[in-house]
């Protein structure tokens, strides 16, 4: 019995199953806002922002077991910012959500995708730190907290 090794994509490929998850989580996320807009907090949006903020986690191992490509590894972080940034300009429009913060970590993205981009013209990969998947996995927790009842 042969045991079939699963598909493969290089470095260039983009119609992968991994992409497939983060443009479905980045089409999925403003029907999350339009929710979050409409009634504020529930256990019907927080059930929501969890499945889109876990299928991060699900596209990275699928991307890991199958290839990872560079269109991924642009697509992944701007879904993230995308759903993070988007989440909390919708909670700040219904006063769950403080400004201040919001101005703070949306300048640092704005900042970090400036720099990502000015070096990555220059030839320069920077990959994902722990500490930057740390982040998102903090902002995503602190989120699911502001919009759970």
């Amino acid at each position: 019995m042969s045991v079939e090794k699963p598909t493969t994509y290089g470095p260039t490929a983009l119609a992968t199953p991994a992409n497939a998850v983060t443009l479905a989580r980045i089409v999925a996320t403003p029907f999350l806002f339009a929710e979050i807009l409409s009634h504020g907090k529930g256990y019907g949006i927080f059930v929501g922002w969890v499945v889109l903020s876990g299928t991060d986690w699900v596209d990275g191992w699928i991307a890991r077991r199958q290839g990872r490509t560079r269109s991924g590894a642009f697509l992944d972080p701007l879904a993230d910012k995308f759903l993070v940034l988007g989440a909390m300009f919708a909670l700040l429009a219904v006063h769950e959500m403080p400004v201040l913060p919001l101005l703070a970590i949306t300048a640092r993205e704005l900042g970090i995708s400036a720099y990502r981009s000015y070096v990555g013209k220059r030839g320069v990969s920077l990959p994902a730190r722990m500490s930057a998947k740390i982040k998102t996995w903090v902002q995503d927790v602190a989120i699911g907290a502001a919009i759970i009842p």
